[in-house]
């Protein structure tokens, strides 16, 4: 069976032809051999800040999640390190039945002052950006929506030549159109991942590695929207937005070994904001051992069936 399923997975997945279009919202583009540019490294004195974000869920239940979130900025010049910020805060969110409809709101504690608005996080159980399916949101899904609007408005404070996050510039959530019209003109982003798809059903990303030139090149689909290859021996390609001018600076910056092809700048960003297994569960021991929290527990025990029976297995 697994000889059969195999065989039928390098079918599909080996059926590469140039004659292919991109559909890139809602629109087709026919991919052109034309359309890659050679990226050569250009030596300038110029900064690049790299934004990342992480979080960790301290407390949850059904009606509520305690989360520690952290969004982190290190600014390179070249390869040496210049400058570094961060902040961090944790956001309580609850929920609220509302003219027969049920929201979550938030309430942020911030270490410093806080990069964004309460009132921004305040949505629906179930506004589909945040659903799943025909069930209600989780309230745990709110953290995702705040680390992302905190990595954004991070982005407008810091003094660099050039700003780059992880991500798109897609508006995914609601308020969020706010944040990303703020972003400066030297906001740029990179994803490590894409969900685009050509019309014969294959991914872009290896697609376009495939055809593509030998060296480090950039396909660009619009004005804006590129897949670039920034390292020549890189197996990854990788989806960026935003200003082209950075593309040839960050050449030097992703010749890390631990990725390939991927700006350091990002993994070391990625690395400081990362909230760590043990960081999240000294945070809830903290919680938890406070004597005022003691009811907590019992909303706690109310959802953690499943953590019960993975003790047993």
């Amino acid at each position: 069976m697994i000889n059969t399923i195999s065989k039928h997975i390098k079918q599909v997945l080996t059926r590469f032809k140039e004659k292919d279009s991109l559909l890139f919202n809602n629109q087709l583009y026919t991919i052109n051999k034309a359309n890659f540019k050679e990226i050569n490294v250009k030596n300038e004195p110029k900064t690049m800040a790299f934004i990342d974000g992480g979080q960790a869920e301290i407390l949850s239940a059904a009606n509520f999640c305690l989360s520690f979130i952290r969004i982190a900025a290190v600014t390179f010049q070249n390869t040496k390190r210049v400058n570094f910020v961060k902040n961090e805060f944790y956001l309580f969110t609850t929920a609220l039945y509302q003219e027969t409809e049920l929201y979550y709101q938030s309430k942020i504690f911030s270490f410093a002052e806080a990069l964004i608005e309460e009132n921004d996080l305040f949505i629906s159980s179930n506004d589909s950006s945040i659903k799943n399916g025909m069930e209600r949101a989780p309230i745990t899904k709110v953290a995702n929506i705040a680390r992302r609007f905190a990595e954004l408005k991070l982005a407008t404070q810091i003094k660099s030549d050039f700003i780059i996050l992880d991500g798109t510039l897609e508006k995914t959530f609601n308020q969020e159109e706010k944040y990303l019209t703020l972003l400066p003109f030297n906001v740029s982003v990179l994803a490590k991942t894409s969900s685009l798809f050509t019309t014969l059903g294959n991914s872009p990303v290896v697609l376009l590695n495939k055809i593509g030139p030998q060296g480090c090149w950039c396909y660009f689909v619009n004005d804006t929207t590129a897949f670039v290859k920034l390292h020549s021996q890189a197996r990854h390609v990788f989806r960026f937005e935003g200003n082209k001018e950075i593309l040839p600076l960050l050449l030097e910056n992703s010749s890390d070994a631990l990725f390939l092809g991927y700006p350091y700048g990002l993994i070391f960003a990625d690395k400081v904001a990362r909230v760590s297994d043990e960081e999240k569960q000294a945070l809830r021991m903290k919680f938890l051992l406070c004597k005022e929290n003691r009811e907590i527990v019992d909303y706690l025990q109310a959802t953690n069936a499943h953590s019960i029976l993975d003790k047993f297995w």
